[in-house]
């Protein structure tokens, strides 16, 4: 710790407030509202400049709500976003998940984002809650913090401003650079679902394939076969040890077992339009948000169809195919008709499969370094602000 910093509980040195909510069933408190009016998980940007709701004078004057003014500093303390931390660039009230710490002379606003951002992680750990932490407004106040002189203050938040923003732009360099390796991928694969000419077909995929629904079950915990489920294909793998079991009779299993070649589609939600491939599946079956395609008509290799799933062609089709609910849904029967380009002759479609992993591998690899590179300034950012606020960063240039 910095020989002679003093820390002080912000509740002593800065006043707090919290905010309300108009009550929904009274219209005239939003109709035509004026007043900018945030909620917790508008609180994740340094600089807030604006609110999705409006609320009206009288809505204002009949809640807890309060106008705090620009510069304000303000805390999610639950939900989604608990613990991000910004700056009201103007006038705005907030609902009662936010916490503002209003402008005063003792503290540069800047200063207070960046300490409460640099300790977000221990408000975190105090917080109480089930799914989503709980953060009071107590707990923020008794939050202890240097209380330092605003030239130091101010040297602080130069010194971030800098290392902040060099890191950003590290960021964003590194994030396009993943986003040409994937574009690359990409327009090698539509290269190949864009040929047309002698030796290619046309075909829907129900003429090629069996396409049927998933099964529905309840998980238990000692079942008899396995029970894949949209939630467990994540970036396009399995972990299988932890997918869970079911209880189905031999019927079932011999209806739904997954086998190697299979496709599973999901059909619904957020994920709609993702596929995996079977390679050595366990003893197991799959949930009914999912869609099983088997290659079947002796005409079609799993993985050149795999390939397909994967095309910005194929994506186009999904996109333009969803509807239902607000996440969309792809069925079985749009699956079905979708038309697909390919070469007769299974073995070109072979010499397609091995190309594309061939450039999938070191594209993969590429990416994993770019997204080792992210971490790594992610965990410097950490390591900059732990430094600031003890006393170790002032009269110190920093390096990206």
């Amino acid at each position: 710790m910095r020989e002679g910093w003093k820390f002080e509980k912000l509740g002593n040195v800065c006043k707090t407030g919290a905010g309300g909510t108009p009550l929904k069933s009274h219209k005239e408190y939003y109709e035509n509202g004026i007043i900018p009016w945030i909620r917790s998980g508008e609180v994740n940007n340094r600089n807030i400049i604006d609110s999705e709701i409006k609320i009206t004078e009288v809505g204002l004057n009949n809640s807890s709500a309060k106008l705090f003014p620009p510069r304000t500093v303000v805390i999610a303390m639950y939900g989604a976003t608990a613990g991000e931390v910004g700056i009201l660039n103007f006038e705005c009230a907030s609902n009662q998940a936010v916490c503002g710490i209003l402008p005063n002379e003792n503290f540069i606003p800047e200063f207070l984002y960046y300490f409460f951002l640099k300790f977000k992680t221990e408000l975190i750990a105090q917080a109480v809650g089930n799914a989503q932490p709980n953060i009071s407004q107590a707990k923020i106040k008794d939050t202890k913090i240097p209380f330092i002189s605003i030239a130091e203050q101010q040297q602080i938040v130069t010194l971030l401003d800098q290392a902040f923003k060099a890191i950003d732009q590290a960021k964003a360099n590194i994030e396009k650079n993943i986003e040409n390796a994937k574009e690359l991928f990409q327009s090698k694969l539509n290269d190949i679902f864009s040929q047309k000419g002698d030796g290619w077909e046309e075909k829907t995929l129900k003429e090629m394939s069996k396409i049927m629904y998933g099964y529905t079950s309840k998980v238990v915990e000692n079942g008899n076969i396995q029970y894949l489920r949209i939630t467990d294909i994540q970036d396009g793998n399995v972990n299988w040890n932890t997918v869970p079991f079911v209880n189905i009779s031999d019927e079932e299993k011999l209806k739904y077992n997954l086998k190697k070649g299979d496709i599973v589609f999901a059909r619904t939600g957020a994920t709609t339009g993702k596929s995996y491939l079977m390679q050595s599946p366990p003893n197991s079956v799959f949930a009914s948000y999912l869609i099983r395609v088997q290659c079947v008509a002796n005409v079609l290799i799993p993985s050149f169809l795999y390939l397909f799933f994967q095309s910005g062609i194929y994506w186009q089709i999904v996109e333009s195919g969803t509807s239902g609910s607000a996440q969309g849904g792809f069925n079985a029967t749009k699956l079905g008709d979708m038309v697909i380009h390919f070469p007769a002759d299974k073995k070109q479609q072979l010499k397609y499969v091995n190309l594309m992993e061939s450039i999938r591998i070191p594209i993969n690899e590429l990416i994993e370094n770019y997204e080792t590179r992210l971490e790594n300034l992610e965990e410097l950012k950490k390591s900059i602000l732990q430094k600031a606020f003890v006393g170790e960063l002032t009269n110190k240039s920093v390096e990206v």
